[in-house]
Order: C-alpha cells, then sequence, then structure tokens
C-alpha cells in the first residue's frame, strides 16, 4: 500500500484567550494517500480551518506532529517552510485574493515571482484553459464573476505544480450552481491529475461527493457524522 500524502500523528493545537486556553484540535490522527479526494466537516470552531492551517504549514502545532509527502515539518527550520509550502501545497480559500490590478494571467503567475514567471507563462495559460477561463487571461478580478474569480484562484494554486490542494470553503462565497462547478473541478483536478485534494466544507452535498469524509468535532476526530448527507447531488 503507498505511503500517506499527508500523515498527523496526535496533532494538538492550543490558542491562548488571554488567562484561558482554548482547544483547537486534540490529538487528532490522520492519513490521506495519494490522488485522495477527502472532505473535512464539522461545526464552526471544531477545528476544520486549523487542521488545514497545520498541514498547510500555515501554522505550526502545540504538539504532535505533520508529515508532508515525506518531509516532517517539525524537522524544517522556519526560514525553510516557504519552501515547503511552495513545492508541496496549493492553496484556496473562500475569499479569492486576487490583486484587483492584475490580469487573471498575471494573479496565476504571483506565486512564481520568487522563481521567474516568464518560463512559467505557458503553464499559467495551460491552467487557465484546464479551468475554462481559455480567453479570459487578461481580464482583471474586477470583470470576472465570483465563480470565474474562484477558477483563477484554482488556476494559481497549482502554477508550482504541487501534490497536494488545500481548499478551504472553496464555494462559501459561490451560489449553489456555480459552487458545484467548481466541487466538479476539484474532484477532476482528483482523478484526471492525481491531485490529493483536502476540502473543509459545511455543504453536505459538497462532502457527499467526496471520496472519504472526515468528521471533526471539538478539536476531535469524531466518529459519527454531525449532519445528515442523505442529500442528491
Amino acid at each position: 500500500m503507498a505511503e500517506p500524502i499527508v500523515l498527523t500523528q496526535k496533532l494538538r493545537k492550543f490558542f491562548k484567550r488571554g488567562n484561558l486556553l482554548d482547544v483547537g484540535l486534540d490529538l487528532v490522527d490522520l492519513a490521506v494517500y495519494p490522488g485522495e479526494f477527502v472532505s473535512v466537516m464539522g461545526p464552526s470552531g471544531s477545528g476544520k480551518t486549523t487542521l488545514l492551517n497545520l498541514i498547510g504549514a500555515l501554522d505550526k502545532p502545540t504538539a504532535g506532529r505533520v508529515v508532508l509527502d515525506g518531509v516532517d515539518l517539525s524537522t524544517v527550520p522556519e526560514r525553510k517552510l516557504y519552501k515547503v509550502r511552495r513545492e508541496k501545497v496549493g492553496f484556496i480559500f473562500q475569499i479569492f485574493y486576487l490583486v484587483s490590478t492584475l490580469s487573471a494571467l498575471e494573479n496565476v503567475l504571483l506565486p512564481t515571482l520568487p522563481v521567474g514567471k516568464k518560463k512559467f507563462k505557458e503553464q499559467a495559460e495551460h491552467l487557465l484553459k484546464l479551468v475554462g477561463l481559455e480567453g479570459l487571461e487578461n481580464k482583471k478580478p474586477n470583470f470576472l464573476s465570483g465563480g470565474e474569480q474562484q477558477r483563477v484562484a484554482i488556476a494559481r494554486s497549482l502554477i508550482m505544480d504541487p501534490p497536494i490542494i488545500l481548499a478551504d470553503e472553496p464555494t462559501g462565497n459561490l451560489d449553489s450552481q456555480t459552487g458545484s462547478e467548481i466541487f466538479h473541478l476539484l474532484r477532476d483536478l482528483s482523478k484526471n491529475e492525481g491531485k490529493t485534494v483536502l476540502i473543509v466544507t459545511h455543504d453536505p452535498r459538497i462532502a457527499k461527493g467526496t471520496g472519504r469524509i472526515i468528521f471533526l468535532k471539538d478539536g476531535r476526530v469524531s466518529e459519527q457524522p454531525s449532519v445528515e448527507l442523505n442529500i442528491a447531488f
């Protein structure tokens, strides 16, 4: 059997709130394998975004460890974590985080700036075509719909060809039809491009369409689903 591409062991994250200590995650063990399409569900405050932030090396755990595509993040110096993020992970958020003064193509190329964007131009054009935006390369975000902006963000997440895509509520700001299109795009990236996709969602229709569902409750992996999933998608 293949080795996990994402592995967490006894993962804990605490947050200080004045004199109080809030538990973000508590002893989370998780294994995700190459090419899997996995959703993470749970009530607000259950630790979903915290989990993605730790997996993506955007934050450090209080205890436990994260192994990302064979790299134990606890052994990587802080100053070098950006290289792990750039090479291993593509991030997609509920807020698109596009630069309004740049074109769609230029936004996709942003992660390449430390490397040199010229050699990535052809790849960026290919990715925009892949996400259904051929012909819109020179449009700025204000001239794109919400769904089109999210597609630009997805293309941007792929420009460095990372094996792992972390998506935090990527359909949360979209209408149901556009959200469905974005979901199917992410599913195709897993199925056809071999990407490992972890998607945080509140939408049971989205979760039901993934290969596996992880439920979080009070910072722990819950054995029982907290929502009804008998909804067609």
